[in-house]
């Protein structure tokens, strides 16, 4: 099929031995890619509830049609797992430049299963794939090791300590990008295996090469041309949010008791330009270029994302600029999530403050943080109980009302009290508090468009579509900031007009459209490549019948079958909830609206989903979507 390299490898490291994994013309057609279609290899590969550090867990890691085709932004590649630190499924999204070698040396994807008796890492050519000795890599960071493992025109995924370890939120890097969340390091760590590495040059068959290119140089005239994408990303990268949020009561402070940082200045896009800026990097193929390049310890490094800002900043009462440059290298160098670090340490220096647990650790106090990523690295003393994430503290010392997680998953910077989506979104979110897999509904609350964030009403549909949107933009294979030319710029430039004042007030009356739509896909039997660019791209490569309509199912479709393997690991409706601190406590005294409603927005949720009341998929909305077959 174009787009495809055709292959996917099964490596089974019990046995070493390696083979094909088959996935048919079918199976593409209806998952692209990405997550989707790793969900749907999951789904396949267990007929019951599995443990996330067992050898019947897999890792499989997955391309999508669009990478090395050349669309902008389109270098993503997946990996997912079962989470040690959820239970559930986690898929975690990476922008390296593994995903494209990986292509290049002939595999749409690989399926890891078993567990070795030594230490070893992967060698994929497109002549032979070999299971090698690691035994020298095994106690090195993620930098010393991509180093040892080869030069340029190799792509590289590889664990640090944290992994080795099995810290519950370990990342797995490729240069400096991290797939970063739900601990998908530590299963690598579980199964001995450092890393992989993979090189070819193969290449892969577009099916209208001209159209195709013409399309993508218009894409990416609209990306440089948006005030989002080609103005406000590449001058201030995520940072550029900080301001935003502290303004609008959305930035977690002090372990989310609070939305807004009153020292938000000294770490805020602004001063992280001013200050420490070098210069703009981006992923492979990316004309946005949003990434910093700042110094940490005499190095030039990557600089922090906006949510690293937040949970190692103001989530922290931790002021120092510099002091979350260090720690987001050493995280990176550790191999460890710095938003569920970050939430972590901030929910231990809660539990201390209050004396539930005595650990030391205070707010506003960063002295000893730098030396705390290495201790949860390495599970040296504090920093084996801070390595078992959030729920798992809060099970043994209490404080569950403000243990800020979902399903187990730390929730991110965003605080939602102030953006009634992006709480719903968190409950919802397949693999627990996650922002973008929540549908990121925060975009239009404020940090894109301005639609009020105190409001309950429509946000259901409105986060069904976002997520089942996000969903498809990952299988296809390019990056989420693609989708922010969606939104119309004269929305974004002129917040103050009366008209487009107006506009953002009847936006949530118009939920019930959104939701006849998600439900009556066949209206969108169209494309329009200006304003949604990414089933145009799909036609192109793939040859592929793709419009918006059955784009969105493909996310649909997905976000569906990732619930179901959840329900299957022992996910239940009372799981889709959010820390009580959030629905319970006002953010702010004289504003009543000030928290999540979340008990007002679930069952429109699970109803526009076509979800039973107990959250469940109904077989009537399974086969709809073309998955009648797929049973709990």
């Amino acid at each position: 099929m174009f787009g495809y390299a055709g292959k996917i490898a099964k490596i089974n490291l019990s046995t070493g031995t390696v083979g094909d994994y088959t996935i048919s013309d079918k199976d593409r057609e209806m998952f692209l890619g990405g997550k989707t279609l790793a969900a749907k290899i999951i789904y396949d590969s267990f007929k019951s509830k599995v443990e996330a550090f067992s050898e019947e867990n897999i890792i499989v890691i997955t391309t999508s049609p669009l990478a090395s085709s050349t669309s902008p932004c389109s270098s993503r590649f997946n990996v997912s797992t079962i989470s040690p630190l959820t239970g559930l499924l986690v898929s975690s999204n990476c922008g390296g430049s593994f995903g494209l070698h990986l292509k290049r040396a002939g595999y749409d994807g690989l399926v890891i299963c078993g567990k070795s008796k030594e230490k070893v890492y992967v060698e994929i050519t497109t002549e032979d794939i070999s299971i090698r000795n690691a035994t020298h890599l095994w106690g090195k960071n993620t930098s010393e090791v991509q180093d040892l493992l080869g030069g340029k025109n190799i792509g590289k995924f590889v664990i640090g300590i944290g992994g080795e370890n099995m810290v519950r939120y370990a990342a797995v890097i490729s240069e400096e990008r991290a797939a970063g969340r739900g601990g998908v390091g530590a299963v690598f760590g579980f199964k001995n295996l450092k890393g992989i590495i993979a090189s070819g040059k193969e290449s892969t068959e577009t099916f209208d090469k001209q159209n195709f290119k013409n399309h993508n140089l218009n894409w990416i005239k609209s990306l440089k041309k948006h005030i989002l994408t080609g103005q406000q990303l590449p001058k201030l990268g995520t940072a550029s949010l900080v301001s935003m949020m502290n303004y609008r009561n959305q930035f977690a402070t002090k372990n989310y008791s609070r939305g807004s940082y009153h020292d938000f200045e000294r770490i805020n896009g602004e001063t992280l330009r001013q200050d420490h800026l070098i210069k703009n990097k981006g992923c492979v193929t990316c004309p946005i270029q949003c990434g910093r390049v700042v110094k940490a310890y005499g190095k030039e490094v990557k600089g922090p994302e906006l949510e690293t800002l937040g949970l190692l900043g103001s989530n922290l009462l931790n002021n120092d600029m510099q002091s979350i440059l260090n720690l987001n290298h050493l995280c990176d160098e550790y191999g460890i999530d710095t938003i569920s670090f970050g939430s972590t340490v901030g929910f231990a220096m809660e539990l201390n403050e209050k004396g539930l647990w005595k650990n030391g650790l205070t707010f506003g106090d960063c002295s000893r943080l730098e030396e705390l990523v290495k201790k949860v690295a390495t599970r040296e003393g504090i920093g084996n109980e801070l390595a078992e994430g959030t729920k798992r503290i809060a099970d043994k010392y209490g404080g569950r009302d403000f243990a800020m997680n979902v399903k187990g998953l730390e929730i991110a910077a965003y605080e939602p009290r102030a953006a009634q989506g992006m709480g719903l979104g968190y409950a919802t979110s397949n693999r627990g508090g996650c922002h973008l897999n929540g549908g990121y509904l925060v975009v239009l609350e404020g940090l894109g468009l301005n639609v009020s964030g105190r409001i309950a009403k429509g946000k259901a549909a409105y986060t069904i579509f976002f997520q089942d949107l996000m969903e498809a933009v990952s299988a296809g294979g390019t990056c989420l900031f693609t989708t922010y030319s969606l939104l119309p710029q004269v929305l974004i430039n002129n917040p103050n007009k009366s008209l487009v004042r107006f506009i953002n007030r009847v936006i949530p009356y118009y939920g019930w459209l959104v939701g006849f739509l998600h439900n009556n896909a066949w209206l969108m039997s169209f494309n329009l490549k200006g304003v949604l660019p990414h089933p145009a791209s799909l036609r192109l490569v793939t040859g592929l019948k793709v419009t918006i309509g059955s784009f969105l199912k493909t996310g649909e479709r997905g976000y569906n079958l990732e619930r179901i393997i959840n329900i299957r690991q022992g996910l239940k409706s009372s799981d889709d909830t959010l820390p009580k601190r959030l629905t319970s406590e006002l953010q702010r005294a004289d504003d009543p609206d000030s928290k999540v409603k979340l008990e007002v927005m679930i069952q429109d949720y699970y109803k526009i989903r076509g979800w039973d009341e107990q959250g469940v998929p109904t077989k009537r909305r399974l086969k709809k979507l073309g998955l009648e077959g797929y049973s709990l």
